[in-house]
Parts: C-alpha cells; structure tokens; sequence
C-alpha cells in the first residue's frame, strides 16, 4: 500500500516531522511518500493562507495519484482543499482534522483540539461542526505561529502545554487533539506528561487510510464528490482545469 501525505505549505522541514509521524503509524507493509507544496504559504494560517494553498495540494494529489498511490492524507488541521481533492482524486483523501475527531470519539466524551494561532480557531470550530462533534468537542488556540514550532528558542512548547493544562481542567477534557501537523513530534512527549489520550491528526489519518484501501473503499464520485466538469480555465489557473491537471 502506498499513501501519499501531502503538506500544503511550502516548509520542507515541518513535511519532515510530518513524515516521521505518518511512518510511525503506519503498517511495516505501507509506503509512506511525503511531499511538500511546491507553490503556496510558507505556514497556513487562517482563511487566506489556506486558500492560496490549495493549488499546490491539488497538483500534488493530481501527480500521486496519476503514479499510482492508493490513498492521499492532506496534512495540515484545516483540512484544507479537502472537498476539491475529493472531487478531484478518485482515491480516499483524507484530512487531518476529520481523522482526528472520529479516532478520538471512540475512546473519549469529552476532548480539545488546541491549535496554534486565534485565526484558525473559528475554522476549526465550524469543521467541528461539520463533523458532527460540537457537543463533544471544544477549539483553544495557544498563540502559537506555526513556524514557532520549529524553533528551539521559541516558548511554543510552553504556551501549548499551559493551553492543554487549562482544557484538562476548564474543559474537562478527557483526551487533547493537536491541531498542527507541525505538532505531531510532541504526541509521545505529551501523552505521557499529562497522563490523558493525546491524539496526532497525521498518524490517525494513516490508520483511517488504511483501512479504507484494506476495505477497497474508494470515494463516492456521484453527487457531492463527482468528478469535475471539464472545461478550460483562464489566466494563471489555466494549467489547474480538471482535464489538464489530471494529464499533467
């Protein structure tokens, strides 16, 4: 089984830590091929980040599956471009946030996701409405840039472990969601100081992967997740119709 883990910012380096959390989870069997955006926001944060970061996914979900992978993981906590790739890819593509929030609802009531900056709590919270779980789950945002994760001299480890300490207490969360992919390398660390589940969306999103190949599910391409009408594009997204992009 081979699954494609896309990350849709431009970082290299946060695609690495991205990397070694899916290839932990994943099955001695399962190839895990990581890429990085190769055009886009450096970090995605917030409505505007994320919507310049959609081309990139796409030609990347376009170009894996075009070679034959099985399955694609967009990783990064707004699930973003998550309904496009769907559209777009006949393989399962799944989002971080989405196998996050059905991985930790078999095992607690109550939970958190903390994510990073302000700006990308409310989307979080409407995905967490979307999925079906606002009655279980609270959104926190530790004011942490997402690049921040990356630095050693950055407080970012702090501010993200005092932000879980207050949803263990004011939320009464029995298990913590890290709403970053740029967090992943943390989960280990953080399960075992605060003693409660911690869930990493990139390393549930290879399980959930998996198991949909081992299934032979593959998405729906009737009604929402149809394929794409063909017809041209203009201007700089010329390359980006659906015939186009799925030859290139």
């Amino acid at each position: 089984m081979r699954i494609l883990v896309v990350n849709p910012n431009t970082t290299a380096s946060m695609t690495a830590t991205i990397a070694e959390s899916a290839s932990r989870a994943a099955h001695s069997s399962t190839e895990i091929i990581p890429v990085t955006s190769a055009m886009g926001p450096v970090s995605i944060e917030g409505y505007y980040d994320e919507a310049f970061a959609v081309p990139g996914l796409l030609a990347e979900i376009a170009k894996g599956e075009k070679a034959g992978v099985d399955a694609a993981i967009i990783a990064c906590f707004d699930d973003t471009g998550l309904d496009a790739a769907r559209v777009l890819a006949d393989i399962p593509v799944i989002g971080i946030c989405e196998a996050a929030l059905a991985t930790t609802a078999f095992i607690a009531q109550r939970f958190t996701v903390v994510t990073t900056m302000e700006r990308s709590r409310l989307p979080l919270e409407h995905l967490v409405y979307r999925y079906g779980m606002a009655g279980r789950c609270k959104v926190r945002a530790a004011d942490i840039p997402v690049l921040s994760l990356e630095d050693p001299a950055s407080n970012a480890g702090e501010r993200l472990r005092a932000e879980i300490s207050i949803a263990l207490q004011e939320d009464r969360a029995e298990a913590i969601i890290l709403g970053c992919a740029g967090m992943a390398d943390l989960t280990a660390e953080l399960r075992a100081e605060f003693g409660v589940p911690v869930v990493d969306g990139v390393a549930a999103a290879v399980k959930q992967a998996e198991a949909l190949v081992a299934l032979g599910l593959s998405t729906a391409k009737r009604g929402a997740y149809a394929s794409p009408v063909s017809k041209p594009y203009s201007g700089l997204l010329e390359a980006f119709a659906p015939d186009t992009l799925r030859a290139s």
